[in-house]
């Protein structure tokens, strides 16, 4: 079997903000390949960040509604990790053990306690792992999940 990734808030939000059109496409292929190879896991704190971030924070921001409807295609199409008390535990540490932020540490945690070892996102330096939990900015140049 091939490895799950678990896809950071920023990858999501990207697919939606035409503000960067060759992040927007890229956000696109990266989405559409790792839904399309049943490898894309998702977070309930990536869903909720991305419905934070698609109505207020990008250039132009998703209504409620269309926010909602966007989960729950994904809810229906993607696998979803809880957040659970023992994440939380394994955040905490990660704050205290690495410097992370609290929800990058959630996020860390939320993949090591789930046995995914990989996280696409740019909030971590590209090719670090932390604890069997590599990180990889799918936006950097020669990027290809293929290799993962």
């Amino acid at each position: 079997m091939t490895a799950r990734l678990l896809v950071d808030t920023n990858v999501l939000v990207y697919a939606y903000d035409s503000a960067d059109a060759a992040r927007q496409e890229r956000a696109f292929a990266i989405l559409d390949e790792l839904a399309t190879s049943g490898r894309g896991v998702l977070s309930v704190q990536v869903l909720a960040e991305f419905v934070v971030a698609v109505t207020r924070k990008i250039a132009v921001p998703l209504d409620v509604a269309s926010a909602r409807k966007s989960v729950e295609n994904y809810l229906r199409s993607w696998p979803v990790l809880e957040l659970t008390g023992f994440i939380v535990l394994e955040a905490i540490r990660g704050v205290q053990e690495y410097r992370f932020s609290y929800w990058d540490a959630q996020i860390w945690a939320t993949a090591k306690l789930n046995q995914i070892s990989v996280v696409l996102s740019e909030d971590f330096a590209s090719g670090s792992s932390i604890e069997g939990v590599t990180f990889m900015n799918p936006f950097v140049p020669g990027f290809n999940l293929s290799f993962l």
